[in-house]
């Protein structure tokens, strides 16, 4: 083999996930499965596609291995194939904000709606709970938080919020998270939690922020 053909062969290999990531719908299927686990019923419902188009979509994916699936009696549950793909995307997702203008444009409009809302690092989190200043709300779907989460987080799933803040004392200040930065969750929990009387802040990073940021830092 020539070192021509060699690397025809090696970048013919790499344009085939670079061809996957051309399509919105799976780059979002994907963005679900860093989450955790999901059957393709799921995936539907999350993404308001037919089964028909995210089996599709998905048959893609396995045919680059950037997906795996299992049988749970007659569902099919789709994982990443491997926790590095999640790191990828929490890459890609940094560079095309810092490389196109209307993705922050985009997020900015979006947020407009929430600017009274006070935001805090993952940094800043992780040293309140360490110093126990602060409660951390992950308000994912409880299969989401079983699948992986920031240690030391409580499984509060939107819907079960209000119960939960009947029970908190008032003085307790609260910060919330869901999918990462580009995810409503946190944003809306928050405002419902400053109206109840708390303090509250929303916590841009998600649990792939996180599993980087600990690399990082140990």
């Amino acid at each position: 083999m020539s070192a021509r053909d060699f690397k025809d062969d090696l970048y013919r290999q790499f344009a085939r996930v670079g061809k996957c990531l051309s399509s919105d719908k799976r780059l979002e299927l994907m963005h679900l499965l860093s989450q955790g686990p999901k059957s393709v019923e799921k995936l539907a419902q999350a993404t308001d596609m037919s089964l028909a188009n995210v089996s599709r979509h998905l048959q893609v994916l396995l045919d680059a291995n950037l997906v795996k699936f299992s049988k749970k009696g007659t569902f099919v549950i789709y994982t990443l194939a491997n926790p590095d793909i999640s790191i990828f995307l929490t890459s890609l997702w940094r560079i095309c904000e810092s490389q196109l203008a209307d993705i922050t444009r985009i997020k900015s409009d979006f947020m407009n709606r929430y600017q009274d809302l006070e935001s805090l690092s993952l940094h800043e989190v992780l040293q309140k709970m360490e110093e126990g200043s602060i409660v951390l709300l992950d308000v994912r779907p409880i299969d989401e938080f079983a699948a992986g989460h920031i240690p030391g987080a409580i499984s509060v799933p939107l819907k079960d919020l209000d119960h939960y803040l009947q029970n908190l004392p008032r003085d307790t200040r609260i910060a919330a998270y869901c999918h990462g930065p580009y995810c409503v969750y946190a944003a809306q929990a928050v405002e419902k939690i400053q109206h109840e009387g708390f303090e509250a802040f929303r916590l841009e990073e998600g649990v792939s922020e996180w599993q980087e940021y600990n690399k990082q830092h140990h």
